[in-house]
């Protein structure tokens, strides 16, 4: 090796060890022993870049990224691969799920570069941050037309030293373009008529064959069907549920759902639901079990309820840490291979059920010759996928289920990222809160308190501004946007979910520390509260495999205002929309979850006070007949001194001659009171038809 490996020591165990070694982050700790000289992103290594006269070799990942685990084995820990980075490069490794600023800039770039971009994902920097190359996937060496890394390496190399100006022009150019691009904007005066314009192109991808949006891969993407089910019963449009209703019973059949330990994997690699790629993340499990709680209590139908249960056992039972709070994902490899934890061939279920094995390889589509093609040869492997091969209610074959998730808990697990992240963990709140509350799982919500008061107490600084990412009793990294607007939806959720006062007030905490921390000049939020570390300031709005941080603040600002009476935070939340109006109008589908939030400040509100005693039966027979129907424009709060200080409007509104008495308001504008829930249905129909 050279010189510059000087920092590699020798271990009994591990040949080599870098600087990584000493970092939190499972995915930098898994390349800690390789013989590339990694460094963490800081200021050290671009002082060393500058001292050396080196650019940067950026390498940015996540610990469950397969790919990312496929390029590490071929390349990262070969020392033909590591001899040429090390000689020409300060090398610097990047977890994208702890710096998700970092991974938002240099995507950007990325997608400046090549026209897109993925994980993993390379890039090459001048010493002042400045991208000049970017890739996703390297092999070793070049073939099929992609560069390899080594000869990619030796020819940037060679061009450093001998025509340094050409590089630099180019990074300057594309600093400079990214810069000027990534503060995302296009103010103006949001049209209302986009919501019809992103429903119409939404429907234009549905397939009517396998269900779900365009085709293979396939992704759940929960926040479209999210917005289509506020789009149909909002816009009374029965083709939008009829659409969310189709997609979520393919999803919950198909092989992306894990038929025996519940739960869902990132994404079909197929066009009708089989063969996933099997890594879960927690934002998908959050995501969907919102989606499948609000798909029943839109349809009725009763198996998304049990699907909603069946992720949020799986939470509690694999992914939950002993303080409460949750896990970041579970990998799609184990022993080197992609599934393997997973699948079946058909002997082994043979075995494991006996007389039971015929009948159940029928219902869940197993293959004497297997069912699973591998993505890369494209051949079958004699495994089998399990899934329901037709209309199968997940409370079928229960018995047979166990004794299969008994044999697989013997087997080999895939590897668990074990750090928790603030905004995951929102969405997850958020998530049990509402199911909890909606299908009368209290454990549930209790799981989602304790979550919250995990993330409260463990993930604040001293000044109650929230922290990024918490491992091994060690919180560290400043929160970022999607962190605050994440833990407000978690808790308003909370709150609603059993009318502790104190979780409205922690959310308008946050959300205060959010606007004066975030804001930008004309209204959207920027994803960083500072741009001191970066090229660029990046502030986001397009959907992605989660909603954009700036959606999720315009429907935290709107629901919060109803809750409270406070108009200022509604005036927050226009101005998001307004800001990126012009965004939205070139692609809707592309803002769904911000449309979402338009649709719903375009429609009338209702707020509904509950006071008296919050335990009786009388509050429990309301509760059941407000939360029997969809009704995504409602909020509920229940009277008490807190929440007068907090809702000045409810002031008043306490309980007539010692019954729970419902006010129920229109834009704030309120109904005579009422205390029987035979009156309160009658002014719900009624305000329904109005």
């Amino acid at each position: 090796m050279t010189e510059q490996s000087a920092p590699q020591l020798k271990h009994a165990k591990h040949e080599y060890t870098n600087a990584l070694i000493h970092e939190s982050s499972p995915y930098l700790q898994q390349h800690a022993h390789n013989p590339v000289n990694w460094r963490p992103w800081g200021e050290e290594a671009f002082a060393l870049a500058r001292l050396q006269d080196k650019p940067i070799f950026l390498s940015i990942g996540y610990s469950t990224c397969h790919w990312c685990h496929v390029m590490e084995h071929e390349s990262f820990e070969d020392t033909a691969v590591a001899e040429v980075l090390n000689r020409y490069f300060i090398a610097i490794k990047v977890d994208r799920e702890e710096r998700p600023d970092i991974d938002a800039v240099y995507m950007h770039a990325a997608q400046m570069i090549n026209g897109s971009g993925g994980w993993p994902l390379n890039l090459l920097l001048t010493p002042d941050k400045k991208p000049f190359y970017a890739a996703t996937y390297l092999p070793k060496h070049g073939r099929f037309g992609r560069p390899g890394l080594i000869e990619l390496a030796e020819r940037i190399g060679e061009m450093w030293r001998q025509d340094r100006d050409r590089i630099e022009k180019s990074a300057e150019s594309i600093g400079t373009a990214v810069a000027d691009s990534i503060a995302m904007a296009a103010p103006g005066a949001l049209d209302a008529g986009l919501v019809d314009s992103a429903w119409q192109e939404t429907a234009r991808g549905f397939d009517v064959s396998h269900s779900g949006f365009g085709d293979a891969p396939k992704f759940p993407t929960a926040q479209r069907l999210l917005f289509l089910l506020r789009y149909g019963t909002l816009k009374q449009q029965p083709e939008a549920i009829t659409m969310v209703e189709n997609t979520l019973i393919a999803m919950q059949r198909g092989g992306i759902h894990d038929q025996l330990g519940g739960g869902f994997h990132r994404y079909s690699t197929d066009a009708n639901w089989l063969l996933p790629h099997f890594e879960k993340m927690l934002y998908d499990q959050a995501m969907l079990m919102m989606a499948y709680t609000e798909g029943w209590q839109a349809t009725g139908n009763a198996s998304f309820a049990a699907t909603a249960r069946d992720i949020a056992e799986y939470l509690l039972r694999d992914m939950r840490d002993q303080g409460g709070a949750f896990y970041s994902a579970e990998d799609a490899d184990s022993e080197g291979v992609e599934g393997k934890f997973y699948v079946w061939t058909a002997a082994e279920i043979q075995a494991a059920l006996g007389k039971q094995a015929h009948d159940f390889m029928q219902a869940y589509g197993v293959e004497a010759g297997g069912n699973f093609v591998d993505e890369a040869t494209h051949q079958k492997t004699g495994a089998n996928i399990l899934h329901r091969s037709g209309p199968v209610e997940l409370a079928a074959f229960a018995t047979a289920r166990k004794q299969l998730m008994a044999i697989r808990d013997k087997r080999i697990r895939p590897f668990r990222d074990d750090k928790i992240l603030t905004d995951w963990n929102g969405l997850t709140i958020a998530a049990l809160a509402q199911t909890g509350r909606l299908l009368g799982e209290p454990r549930y919500v209790q799981a989602a308190g304790e979550a919250a008061d995990f993330i409260l107490g463990h993930l604040r600084s001293k000044s109650g501004e929230l922290l990024h990412r918490w491992r091994a009793g060690h919180a560290a990294i400043a929160g970022q946007l999607e962190d605050y607007t994440a833990m407000v939806w978690g808790l308003t959720e909370l709150y609603e979910a059993g009318f502790e006062s104190r979780w409205l007030a922690e959310a308008l905490e946050l959300n205060k520390i959010m606007l004066r921390r975030f804001k930008g000049k004309d209204g959207g939020f920027y994803l960083t509260a500072d741009s001191d570390e970066l090229i660029a300031r990046p502030m986001e709005i397009f959907d992605s495999a989660l909603p954009s941080g700036n959606a999720v603040a315009m429907h935290n600002l709107l629901r919060l205002s109803r809750l409270t009476g406070d108009g200022e935070l509604a005036a927050e939340a226009a101005a998001v929309a307004d800001h990126f109006a012009g965004i939205a109008k070139r692609a809707p589908s592309g803002v769904l979850h911000l449309l979402s939030a338009v649709l719903m400040a375009d429609s009338k509100s209702r707020e509904i006070v509950l006071a008296g005693d919050k335990h009786s039966d009388a509050a429990n027979k309301m509760l059941a007949l407000i939360q029997q129907h969809y009704r995504p424009n409602t909020v509920v709060l229940w009277h008490d001194k807190q929440i007068e200080q907090i809702a000045p409007f409810t002031r008043g509104q306490k309980n007539r001659h010692g019954t729970v008495t419902a006010y129920v308001c229109e834009n704030f504008q309120c109904n005579l009171p009422v205390a029987s829930v035979a009156d309160l249905k009658a002014l719900l129909h009624q305000d329904s038809k109005k």
